[in-house]
């Protein structure tokens, strides 16, 4: 198992659930079976191996041996790593590009009526590209790992959210302001209905 593996927003998403979250807060510390984390969890099996395949999937667990028990194999995981840090300022472009498309998709299924115009991903993406240069100093990325334990993927989010605003020079804050207007500009440009959440 590596001490530190960093991995995609994809899989960072995912330890979004609690039980996930168990899962390999248990996995790190010892190699399980299936019914094992179950009965640790009080989950059922169905929903343990539901998750276990997508962490799997992932990256985030691994088979670490199997057994054979009569006529049955039973396979034990662990994770892949002890710690799993995601770092935003580190994405690459395509990986952007991949989430805009779903987060523009998003947008249309709750009721946004967004007009298809491909040049609209690659200027969002090179905004949010430039934006991210003002956030995620890697120290303070470093400092938030040591959190994991204790706090969940959400407020982890809001704290780097507060810090990076706190951190950045007033110059540095305007530009971002800036950029938020434009990302706004373009957004408001392909929006042509917006639904009534009241």
């Amino acid at each position: 198992m590596k001490r530190i593996k960093e991995v995609g927003p994809k899989a960072f998403k995912l330890l979004g659930d609690e039980t996930r979250r168990k899962m390999i807060f248990l996995l790190r510390v010892k190699e399980l079976t299936v019914s094992q984390i179950s009965g640790e969890l009080g989950v059922t099996p169905q929903t343990i191996y539901h998750h276990i395949k997508k962490l799997e999937k992932i990256g985030l667990v691994e088979v670490s041996r199997e057994e054979r028990i009569d006529h049955i194999v039973e396979s034990y995981y662990q994770a892949t790593a002890e710690t799993f840090t995601c770092s935003i300022g580190s994405l690459r472009k395509e990986t952007i590009k991949v989430d805009m498309v779903d987060v523009l998709e998003g947008l249309s299924k709750i009721g946004f009526k967004i007009k298809r115009d491909d040049k609209i991903v690659p200027e969002l993406i090179g905004l949010e590209t430039k934006m991210i240069k003002y956030k995620g100093a890697k120290k303070l990325e470093d400092e938030l790992v040591k959190l994991e334990k204790d706090l969940d993927f959400m407020t982890l989010q809001w704290i780097k959210h507060y810090a990076d605003i706190i951190l950045m020079s007033e110059e540095e804050f305007a530009k971002t302001q800036k950029l938020s207007r434009e990302i706004r500009q373009r957004l408001l440009s392909i929006c042509k209905e917006t639904p009534k959440f009241a």
